[in-house]
């Protein structure tokens, strides 16, 4: 029977560190963090848990915390008959990933806010996403849920823990890993995957506005990286992919998903020409678009978007995260999506315009031609509904004459309207993220300034996110399977998924953290040459083998929570999809071809491609959410080209020559440069200057080099006969 005693705590969100739980520290429902403390509770009270997991950036779980959290009749009910646990998804994804298949598996649907009722053990029975503090046609008040489940708690429980078991069991038996220790040869990836990709994503294609399936839509970024990765060699597909990859980019950067005035993409949009964003701005986002902004520029542009408007765009963005979200250490993780004005949430506040708004600022010409420019309706002054920026099109001279003249203005108006507010947690892999998209964006855009703060980024991660383990770990030094010694010392360490104000605690991060730093890192030497760079994505490279494949098998969460375990019939698994970000499994198989690339190593490689075989099954399911590993999968079929770039450190003929190989748009190119002198990778060593001193380039495919070249002409001429171009 249910304990009809009162709950044991108060609301314990107060003291929490992260934005979005303290964000609901001051409501009468007695939240607790997720944790065993919870759970016992509910254990001992003899009933369920209501979880409710969202993020601070979230419209919608704003709306139902002011809605149901906030009102005292709901609150008491919860607390009489619930542990509620508040959980915030971006610091916690394993969480979340599991809870969001136990709802979409009861539902038929998933997003945020979550709200999922489980048992004391942590399975899951009945769950949905938004529920309003009124009934609406087809969906219940939250109350009227609350009651529900109370009823069937009470009256049915065999029921209810059946149903919990038997969900318990299909998300186990969904979960997946993959063995990339396996025996036996190492399979080989048929090229012709990758073409069929493509004509699949053309299939997909929304050939009126742009970008792939309806509304909801959102940005495509790692199939915007295998697109462009797939256009830079000569294939029977590359000009289509080329082609699909300028549409999708030119849509989204002339829409009102970009912010036109300061820069920055919104998380998505709700309809299906992009005109219409949910206004969040997530730094994952802005690095991985960044990045495809920034390669779609190494391809010189297309007719579709040319590289002019491609470079602005690129600029834009790293202003804005440099600007918007800097932390005196690392970048924060978001911008809510809503602007808070007299005590009350307005989605997308601070960026709607009206045209009488316009007028007041520019003056009636220059306010109504803007407002034509960018598709602001017009109606009778003062019933203006207003809209965000939303171009649409390619500007003509006049209109980027007339854009370039008003925009200080705007942007000086927008700056004292009442600004959205800031999550400011680090996250360690988005950061990794952030990193390797600075760092290039550095380089191709000719601003040193994007690359010095790469290195501050990439700084704070190693000095705060790398934490020292109290003793090493079976495996963690020495000699690993197959004889093979690390290509590093290894300093042991466990990399933290997020930091507050500068201190990194909780959770160490999982697959994807490791991954998306590492790849961070190895950018950031090869276009820094700062060893330090090489050495510390090598140590994540080797702790991460250590952490998510201790018996040959890959996982995503090296230590999942026990209730997380419970919730997946106590499988451990691994998502080989993309979600938001690539999935950790493609950009770990990324790390381990550009680390076997620098080092030589057999292991890593065989790892990779091990990984990589698992591609023709999903990519035939599922290329829009397999763009991680067909990236990866590009890069391998390319090689990758290694590239020793040797020569002095102030010789302008070795910095000409790094130039130019930053440029190439050769997929998964792993570059190292430096004197011969330094302990760095495997590719510089035994390579050397010319006999007159002048610096060489060394390009190699399997470590298979070909004849060194002094020359930036001869360099490209025979990287584009590796890489297969005419």
């Amino acid at each position: 029977m249910m304990n009809s005693g009162p709950p044991t705590s108060g609301n314990l969100l107060a003291g929490e560190s992260s934005a979005y739980l303290r964000q609901h520290a001051h409501h009468p429902v007695h939240w607790q963090p997720f944790g065993d403390t919870a759970f016992e509770e509910a254990a001992e009270r003899d009933v369920p848990v209501f979880l409710s997991i969202g993020y601070a950036a979230c419209h919608w779980c704003h709306v139902m915390a002011d809605e149901s959290f906030a009102d005292e009749k709901t609150a008491a009910h919860l607390n009489a008959g619930f542990v509620a646990i508040k959980v915030d998804r971006e610091e916690r994804p394993d969480v979340d990933a599991t809870y969001m298949a136990a709802t979409q598996m009861i539902s038929g649907q998933g997003g945020w806010p979550m709200s999922v009722f489980l048992t004391p053990q942590g399975r899951a029975f009945h769950a949905g996403t938004y529920f309003p503090v009124l009934p609406m046609p087809g969906l219940p008040s939250f109350l009227q849920v609350l009651e529900a489940v109370q009823e069937a708690w009470r009256e049915r429980r065999d029921d209810v823990e059946r149903q919990a078991y038997a969900l318990a069991s299909t998300i186990g038996e969904a979960q997946s890993t993959v063995r990339v220790k396996a025996a036996g040869e190492t399979p080989v990836l048929d090229p012709g995957v990758l073409s069929e990709a493509v004509t699949a994503l053309l299939t997909a294609e929304d050939t009126d506005d742009g970008g792939f399936g309806t509304a909801p839509k959102f940005p495509p970024s790692a199939v915007l990286e295998f697109l462009v990765r797939h256009a830079a060699v000569p294939s029977a597909t590359a000009d289509a992919a080329k082609s699909l990859a300028g549409r999708t980019l030119a849509a989204m950067a002339r829409s009102a998903l970009f912010d036109q005035v300061a820069g920055g993409f919104a998380r998505y949009s709700v309809s299906a020409d992009w005109s219409e964003p949910h206004y969040e701005k997530m730094l994952y986002d802005n690095a991985l678009l960044l990045r495809a902004y920034v390669h779609w520029l190494r391809l010189g542009g297309s007719p579709e978007y040319p590289a002019a408007e491609a470079r602005e765009v690129a600029e834009l963005t790293a202003d804005w995260m440099l600007s918007a979200l800097a932390l005196p250490d690392g970048l924060a993780s978001s911008l809510d999506a809503d602007t808070v004005v007299d005590g009350k949430h307005h989605e997308g506040g601070t960026y709607i315009w009206t045209v009488q708004q316009l007028i007041t600022v520019l003056g009636r010409d220059d306010g109504e031609a803007v407002a034509r420019l960018m598709n602001i309706p017009g109606s009778a002054p003062g019933e203006d509904t207003g809209a965000p920026f939303h171009q649409g099109k390619p500007r003509s001279r006049a209109e980027s004459e007339l854009w370039r003249r008003v925009l200080p203005l705007l942007r000086i108006r927008r700056a004292q309207r009442p600004q959205p507010a800031r999550d400011d947690k680090v996250v360690a892999g988005w950061n990794g993220l952030a990193v390797g998209a600075l760092a290039e964006a550095g380089a191709l855009l000719d601003r040193p300034d994007l690359t010095v703060a790469a290195a501050g980024i990439a700084t704070f991660l190693q000095d705060t996110h790398w934490v020292a383990r109290p003793e090493p770990r079976p495996g963690d030094a020495g000699t690993r399977a197959g004889g093979e010694t690390p290509p590093v010392a290894m300093e042991q360490g466990t990399l933290l998924r997020v930091s507050h104000a500068g201190r990194a605690a909780g959770r160490a991060g999982l697959l994807g953290d490791y991954a998306f730093c590492a790849e961070g890192f190895f950018t950031l030497y090869a276009v820094t040459g700062e060893t330090r760079w090489y050495a510390y994505a090598q140590q994540l490279v080797e702790a991460a083998l250590v952490d998510f494949m201790p018996d040959g098998h890959l996982v995503d969460s090296a230590v999942p929570a026990i209730q997380v375990l419970s919730a997946q019939d106590g499988k451990t698994g691994l998502d080989p999809f993309d979600n938001a970000t690539p999935s950790g499994m493609s950009a770990f198989a990324g790390v381990l071809l550009t680390s076997a690339a620098y080092t030589g190593s057999r292991e890593h490689r065989q790892q990779a491609d091990r990984i990589l075989a698992l591609l023709p099954s999903l990519a035939a399911r599922a290329p829009r959410v397999a763009g991680g590993l067909l990236s990866v999968a590009q890069a391998a079929a390319a090689g990758p080209v290694e590239c020793a770039v040797v020569g002095p450190a102030d010789s302008t003929s070795r910095t000409d020559l790094h130039r130019n190989l930053l440029g190439s748009p050769s997929p998964g190119l792993v570059i190292a440069v430096g004197t011969g002198d330094e302990q760095g990778p495997v590719l510089l060593r035994g390579r050397t200057s010319a006999a007159s001193g002048a610096p060489r380039v060394f390009l190699c495919k399997d470590m298979v080099c070909q004849r060194p070249v002094e020359s930036s002409q001869a360099m490209l001429e025979q990287l584009a006969q590796m890489t297969g171009k005419k």
